[in-house]
Formats: structure tokens, C-alpha cells, sequence
């Protein structure tokens, strides 16, 4: 049971869950393949790893582009001569009321939190298949499973990827491991991409103190990968006590 050696693709790994489960896993021994948006920050959290003696290899990744994701997975079977798991985390959550008809922000959840990851699942899979194994890893969250105001188009995003993660697991075979990880709320800059003034604020409010670290939900990832290869974790609720 350990990540020694593995060969991890992230997404979203600039900061957050991405970042602390890159730290992590680096940490445990694996080799982490980094994507975001923000190529500088990712080559400084991959030389922070580098130089306390992990393996870490960056590409700037915006997950909107199918391209940006094989070019991700490219990077790390050339720099590492596999992939072992990816880890579809990159998402966006700029809720609001549908009232409000923010259709901007709904385009943007549909096209990081749903078409991100199926491009993520698409550029890995047969990658997985020559190799004869492989895990993907999406992470979720919990608003797709207790459904609140300001987020019916960010829940249905992540229930549709819950979708997609079942189908998925059902179709793998024995090879291949699928595990879906729903976040509760998590202390990361998710408010930031809040593009309405009053839920941002009471998102932050609602925040503040209840939240848990990253660190948390990196560690539910780890003891997915870290299973043996015949054991598959189906699905990881993680939330903080305090939240209802």
C-alpha cells in the first residue's frame, strides 16, 4: 500500500486540493506531472518539490482545451515512461442565483468542471490501455449531493462528472481503478472565482471557520492510489465535522 514510484497527473495543481496532493504524493514518493493555467507558479511548486528530493514535471494546462490535457499526459509518459493515475481536480465555481442569468459563469463551470474532465478521462484512457492499467481520479463535491440555492449549475456539473465516473467504473474492466472524491468545503481560493458580490461574501462568510485544510482532502487521494492494484475506492465523501 504506497504511491512509491507512481506516476501522478494533476490538474488544477497551482493551488488548493491540486497543490496539497501534489505536495503530498511527491512526499509519499510518486512522481507528479503538474497542469494548471499559471505555468510559473506550477514550475515554482515543482521546483519547491525538486528540491526537497521529489520527481515533478509542470505544463501549463488550461482544461477547456483537449489538447492541453494530452499534451499533459504526453509530458508525463516522456518525462517518466508511464502514467499510473491522473487526478481531474480543475474546477470553477462562480455560483449564483439562476435569476441573476449569470450564462457566462454557466458556461465556464460546464466547460472546467464536466468537459475538463472528460478531456482528462479521454487523454489518459488509452494511455491506461496500452499500459494494461491505470486510475482516474475525479474529484467532486458534496454540493452535488445536498442541492442549496446559488448552486444548481456548479451541482449539476460535479453530479454530471458523478455520472460519468460511474458509467466509467462499470466499463473498466479489472485494469482499471475509478474513484470519485466529493469535497465538503474546503479552505482554497473557490469564493475568488465568485462572480456575484453578495454570494461571494456570504460564501466566504459561510467559510470562515467551518472549512477544512486541502491537506484533508489530498490525504482521501492518497488512500485511494494507495490501495493494491485489485482494490478499487469507489467513492470518498469527505467533509468538514462542522458542516451540516
Amino acid at each position: 500500500m504506497t504511491v512509491e514510484n507512481k506516476v501522478v497527473a494533476i490538474t488544477g495543481a497551482s493551488s488548493g486540493i491540486g497543490r496539497a496532493t501534489a505536495k503530498l504524493l511527491a512526499a509519499r514518493g510518486a512522481a507528479v506531472v503538474l497542469g494548471a493555467r499559471r505555468g510559473a507558479v506550477l514550475e515554482e511548486l515543482a521546483a519547491e518539490i525538486a528540491s526537497g528530493g521529489g520527481a515533478a514535471a509542470c505544463r501549463a494546462t488550461d482544461v477547456r482545451r483537449r489538447a492541453d490535457l494530452e499534451a499533459l499526459v504526453a509530458t508525463a509518459v516522456a518525462q517518466f515512461g508511464r502514467l499510473d493515475a491522473i487526478v481531474n481536480n480543475a474546477g470553477t465555481g462562480p455560483i449564483s442565483r439562476f435569476d441573476a442569468l449569470r450564462v457566462d459563469d454557466w458556461d465556464e463551470m460546464i466547460d472546467v468542471n464536466l468537459r475538463g474532465t472528460l478531456y482528462g478521462i479521454a487523454a489518459a484512457l488509452p494511455v491506461f490501455a496500452r499500459q494494461e492499467h491505470g486510475h482516474v481520479i475525479n474529484v467532486v463535491s458534496t454540493a452535488g449531493l445536498r442541492i442549496l440555492p446559488t448552486m444548481g449549475v456548479y451541482a449539476a456539473t460535479k453530479n454530471a462528472v458523478r455520472t460519468a465516473t460511474e458509467a466509467l467504473r462499470q466499463e473498466a474492466g479489472p485494469s482499471l481503478r475509478v474513484t470519485e472524491v466529493s469535497p465538503g468545503m474546503v479552505s482554497t481560493n473557490f469564493a475568488e472565482s465568485i462572480t456575484d458580490e453578495t454570494v461571494r461574501e456570504a460564501m466566504a462568510g459561510r467559510m470562515s471557520g467551518t472549512a477544512m485544510e486541502p491537506e484533508a482532502v489530498a490525504r482521501a487521494i492518497l488512500f485511494a492510489l494507495e490501495q493494491p492494484a485489485e482494490v478499487d475506492v469507489g467513492s470518498i465523501v469527505i467533509r468538514p465535522t462542522a458542516q451540516g
